[in-house]
């Protein structure tokens, strides 16, 4: 018999065990997901009349997909704004200059203790004192998004050059290059390599994240399909939650699929002997102190 270098193979009482438990797991779950649908039978929610509004493209054309388009805006334009915003914290607080790292550093502690609710209301309420009157969903929105990814994004980025073997750096200044020269051309190539999971996984929490735009109002998807559809077509709240939840999981899934080819292609084209990066408050968050010499 076989068996691994990390675990014995299983004799013939633990895969007997093993089996009976994952059909003990399959029973509770497919018992689970009776007992919800009987109680929305019961109440009504699959009969077809509450469905009826999503099989006409009126309804589709007119807020769900106008709202995934405001959803899909908001993300984008945030996760732009915060791979910047962490790729220039993250590379400050790594700086030579003491006072550049202790600034950089600030500010990113800041705008990761601050919650993000609590950041987008006060930009949202913020900006028209300062810039005047006018519709600032949007720019509140991608505004506290940035903040909040971006210092995250930035200890990724301090964390994912710091897990490059110190052999690298050593090498690149051994053969006369400059300090940025040994970022952009040696360090970073082989950071990005071992960030990809851990920034791919905060994208995914931004993309999640801009529901948050319900509270202020912004025309995202959670907006139109859960409050502004199911006020046109009473009784359709349960059915736009859970199809709003299914574009969701698509939307996250694709995403996430996205990163695995990238990430693949990227450890073909450039081998790194740096480990995956953890997010940063996740466990076993590795530690990134300290600063290039």
């Amino acid at each position: 018999m076989s068996a691994s270098v990390l675990f014995d193979a299983p004799g013939p009482r633990a895969r007997l065990r093993n089996n009976i438990l994952t059909l003990l797991s399959v029973v509770v779950l497919a018992s689970a997901a009776y007992y919800v649908y009987a109680r929305f039978d019961t109440k009504g929610q699959w009969e077809g009349e509450i469905w009826k509004p999503f099989l006409d493209a009126s309804t589709w054309t007119e807020y769900i997909i106008p709202g995934l388009l405001g959803t899909l805006k908001a993300a984008g334009l945030s996760a732009v704004c915060a791979l910047i915003f962490g790729a220039i914290f993250g590379l400050a607080r790594l700086s030579d200059h003491r006072w550049v790292r202790t600034i950089a550093g600030a500010v990113v502690e800041t705008f990761r203790a601050i919650p993000l609710l609590l950041l987008i209301f006060f930009l949202f309420f913020l900006a028209p004192s300062v810039f005047g009157g006018g519709d600032y969903t949007l720019i509140a929105l991608v505004a506290g998004l940035t903040l909040y990814n971006g210092s995250v994004l930035a200890e990724i980025v301090r964390a994912g050059v710091w897990a490059v073997p110190s052999g690298q750096a050593e090498a690149a200044q051994a053969i006369g290059l400059r300090k940025s020269q040994m970022m952009l051309l040696v360090l970073l190539p082989q950071a990005v390599t071992a960030m990809m999971p851990a920034i791919v996984s905060q994208l995914v929490v931004l993309l999640k994240d801009t529901a948050l735009g319900y509270i202020i109002a912004y025309a995202d998807l959670l907006n139109m399909g859960f409050k502004v559809l199911p006020a046109v077509y009473f009784g359709s709240l349960i059915p736009a939650a859970i199809v709003i939840g299914v574009i969701y999981i698509g939307l996250n899934m694709s995403l996430s699929a996205l990163a695995t080819r990238l990430e693949r292609r990227t450890r073909r084209s450039h081998r790194t002997a740096a480990g995956p990066i953890v997010p940063p408050g996740a466990v076993g968050e590795p530690e990134a102190v300290g600063t290039l010499t």
